[in-house]
């Protein structure tokens, strides 16, 4: 097998030198059979053109939009999409080409209209290898190598084998580390070590022209900083060397039940100030928090209902969560978070201390605590569990106008009075699903990278209203809601960042997402590492190679 492959790779970079002298002969023309289009090149093994394929490659989580793609090259190593963009290069109408992990955008950002989406995590396994032997842990060196399709849940399990963990996470661990590295990375220990992007030593990246570059912050640091945050625009991450710190084994889960925002916001605001000490700074190793208002399986499958048994075991707690939410006008808030201990992290009798601590000094309401005692892999992987149940419930796979965005802290509170207790309360029918909203340390986010965030104040928040579309009629209210939410914020002066983002066209990339200076930035990176505007045109940032 890996001789056979070997074999075909070779055939193709003979074949593209070829390629590369008649490419105006070889134009690229979607309407003509794919395979055929291919066959010279000598990929034609490692590319499927069938409706199966195809279809699969031309939806994601969102299932909001379908962006049908041509073919999917499975490829063996590496090597395999450096030639394929090296094709696509060569001519003077390069197709798309866009790497997709486990499909988990939710507006076609991963997409490659009429062109190849390469499926990620065929590396290594068509070489005769595993998905395994593409993470390689250093013990001495305190980093993992871990392949850009390799899942987040396996580099844990993978580092925890020797003792070891890395310490940004995301809140989903069945994501790839490329996935993750291309937006940011996000979860409750962002405000003490910075997103992912931040937690990362040394990438292997394959440029829009197909060169293979080691970068780091010492090494084609241009190239590095491009690639982190940069949507799959500047190439396909697939090598991360990502550092790692002694594993706590234990964590104590808290959630804590809040009437309003602004003790929720001050209560979090205070955990994560870990520059300024006061009697709550950084007592919580992961900290985030809820909007509650839909008490149903869709919206509590990223944490239990404050009014299920597995929050709390009192007889008569739904009635009194109930009530409680009467009372405070139909909306609560949880704060949620983490503290580690069992390892390095201290033990039984330090955490004890620390919970003493915040049960005393935070403001949630009184009697509505839980506290349970999980391993630091069940809490790390929670939201897996909400994962299963919904899919056996058959409302996983449905869509998801999703909505992310970022928030100067001094406007989270109108945020929320506009949002949370306005236009989310209003006409809203059937399931909603989870809301988040936590606060981040800006002075954690490296602003060379291509990421954007609010750099106004020290202190930024996100909000994720994760929303399913379960019944007829849903999708479509649920992006007018959308719409009104951007049009609100837009309409008080808040001056909000997308994550995850959509817009859809390039001027609303450059006027609303990224401002003049930090487009003129990306634009010239474009330039450099992708010309032709072969990677990532699901994202609408650039459709047509720059002039």
């Amino acid at each position: 097998m890996i001789m056979a492959a070997l074999f075909v790779l070779g055939c193709f970079l003979q074949t593209v030198q070829t390629a590369r002298a008649d490419a105006d002969a070889l134009a690229w023309t979607p309407a003509s059979p794919f395979r055929d289009e291919l066959r010279d090149l000598g990929v034609a093994a490692l590319i499927r053109d069938d409706a199966e394929a195809t279809a699969l490659a031309s939806t994601d989580f969102g299932n909001v939009t379908v962006a049908l793609a041509a073919a999917v090259l499975y490829p063996s190593c590496p090597a395999d999409i450096a030639a394929l963009l090296r094709a696509s290069c060569a001519r003077s109408f390069p197709f798309p080409v866009s790497a997709r992990g486990r499909g988990h955008s939710v507006r076609g950002q991963a997409a490659a209209p009429d062109g190849v989406v390469v499926d990620m995590p065929s590396l290594g396994r068509l070489g005769g290898g595993s998905t395994a032997s593409r993470l390689s842990v250093s013990v001495e060196g305190q980093y993992i190598d871990a392949g850009g399709e390799q899942l987040w849940v396996d580099v844990l399990h993978a580092a925890l084998a020797h003792g070891l963990t890395p310490r940004s996470w995301t809140d989903y661990l069945h994501l790839t580390v490329g996935g993750t590295l291309s937006n940011a990375g996000i979860s409750g220990q962002a405000f003490r070590y910075g997103p992912q992007i931040s937690n990362v030593q040394e990438l292997d990246v394959i440029t829009g022209l197909g060169e293979m570059v080691t970068c780091s912050k010492e090494r084609n640091s241009d190239l590095f900083d491009a690639v982190l945050g940069g949507l799959g625009q500047f190439g396909v991450i697939t090598r991360a060397r990502i550092p790692l710190v002694p594993a706590p084994t234990r964590a104590r889960w808290v959630r804590l039940l809040y009437t309003g925002a602004a003790a929720l916001t001050g209560d979090q605001e205070q955990l994560i100030d870990v520059e300024r000490a006061n009697a709550l700074s950084g007592l919580m190793d992961y900290v985030e928090g809820t909007v509650l208002a839909d008490k149903g399986l869709i919206g509590s499958w990223r944490s239990p209902s404050p009014s299920s048994s597995s929050f709390c075991s009192e007889p008569d707690a739904a009635a009194r969560v109930a009530k409680l939410t009467e009372e405070a006008g139909g909306v609560l808030y949880c704060l949620e978070g983490a503290l580690y201990y069992g390892g390095t992290a201290g033990g039984e009798p330090d955490v004890e201390k620390r919970l003493e601590t915040l049960l005393r000094e935070l403001r949630y309401e009184r009697g509505f605590a839980s506290v349970h005692d999980v391993s630091y892999v069940e809490f790390l992987d929670r939201v897996r569990d909400g994962e299963l149940k919904l899919r056996a419930a058959g409302q996983w796979d449905v869509p998801h106008p999703w909505l992310n965005l970022f928030l100067p802290r001094s406007r989270v509170l109108d945020f929320a009075a506009g949002v949370f207790h306005g236009i989310l309360r209003r006409g809203t029918t059937g399931a909603m699903g989870p809301v988040l909203v936590y606060p981040m340390n800006r002075n954690r986010w490296d602003g060379d990278m291509s990421a954007v965030f609010p750099e106004e104040e020290e202190v930024f928040y996100t909000v994720g209203i994760l929303r399913s579309a379960v019944s007829d009629g849903d999708l479509a209210r649920l992006v007018k809601q959308n719409d009104e939410i951007l049009r609100f914020c837009e309409e008080a002066g808040i001056r909000c960042v997308q994550y995850l983002s959509y817009y859809a066209d390039q001027a609303g990339w450059e006027k609303k997402h990224f401002g003049p200076a930090k487009w003129a930035r990306f634009v010239e990176r474009k330039r450099k590492y992708d010309p032709k505007a072969i990677l990532s045109r699901g994202q609408r940032i650039f459709t047509s190679p720059l002039a």
